[in-house]
């Protein structure tokens, strides 16, 4: 590095989330130096509840991991081969789930957080951005996602004349694993399908019957909702993962042809059984027995 300055020549990334994160890695590998900048924990939003660099404040999948016959498995491949930082994190921090690849997200979020850390080529500022970088940062990346502070959110807008930037995904519940029953739930994967780190047995079923069914989607549909925080409002929803009680509005047979199908899976308790619908959990971190299962889409 060269100058007076210390962030002479370097490369500015704004926000540490995946992108920001996997930007200054890869940046920093091709030898530039690099300066992230991440408001956390000075300035924390209404989804993180962490300082660590590439939190995950929704589900803890990455999606299917099958590079043959799946895109976003291709891509893990492709990341994988270009030495990406997020996916050797989520490979040594994976958990059970099927043919997706999913991970224990604290231990993911703290070995990002680790390696960019201890990068010679990487420094991290924990200060708020709050407008457009200065001319003199010469080389920017700006990655901070839906959760950018309102500020810079506002100057991006004015210099872009664009109304939005960002779509919000829809939040995964946790579930205790000692809370099931499993006298009726068991435990496989969608057609037994074996991913990585997992056994071909990695999701909790918990079925339905059509009374049990009908039942879920009424209550759901009359049920009270969380209400909208003010920088929620107007935010459009990304269809690829709707909120459970929108995706029930569109229809009362919508929720069993999609995250709640049936298909690809055998009551262990009474194979001539077969369920109306069935919600899949899958596991949140590495304490399986002891502790939380995210609810899941699809295996």
């Amino acid at each position: 590095m060269t100058g007076t300055n210390p962030s002479f020549n370097a490369v500015h990334i704004v926000g540490a989330g995946l992108a920001g994160s996997e930007a200054a890695w890869q940046v920093a590998r091709a030898g530039i130096p690099v300066v992230v900048h991440e408001m956390r924990p000075n300035r924390m939003t209404e989804a993180h509840r962490t300082d660590g660099l590439a939190e995950l404040v929704c589900s803890n999948s990455f999606r299917s991991d099958d590079a043959a016959n799946n895109a976003v498995g291709l891509l893990h491949a492709e990341l994988r081969r270009l030495g990406s930082l997020i996916m050797s994190a989520a490979d040594a921090n994976q958990v059970p789930a099927g043919g997706a690849l999913a991970v224990d997200r604290d231990g993911f979020s703290a070995a990002v957080t680790k390696a960019l850390n201890n990068h010679p080529l990487i420094e991290i500022r924990r200060a708020e951005i709050d407008g457009l970088p200065p001319p003199e940062w010469g080389n920017v990346i700006v990655a901070t996602g839906p959760l950018t502070s309102a500020p810079l959110a506002e100057a991006i807008r004015g210099f872009t004349g664009e109304e939005s930037l960002a779509f919000f995904d829809a939040i995964a519940p946790i579930v205790h694993r000692d809370s099931i029953d499993m006298s009726v739930a068991w435990f496989q994967s969608r057609y037994d399908k074996v991913g990585p780190g997992g056994s071909g047995a990695d999701y909790i079923n918990c079925p339905m019957t059509r009374a049990q069914y009908d039942g879920f989607v009424d209550a759901l549909l009359s049920g009270e909702k969380t209400e909208f925080k003010a920088w929620e409002i107007n935010t459009p929803y990304f269809d690829g993962c709707l909120p459970i009680e929108v995706m029930a509005e569109r229809g009362p047979e919508t929720l069993r042809h999609g995250p709640m199908k049936p298909v690809g899976l055998t009551n262990a308790h009474n194979r001539s059984v077969k369920a109306y619908a069935i919600v899949q959990l899958r596991q949140d971190n590495k304490l399986a027995r002891s502790t939380t299962w995210s609810v899941s889409r699809p295996s």
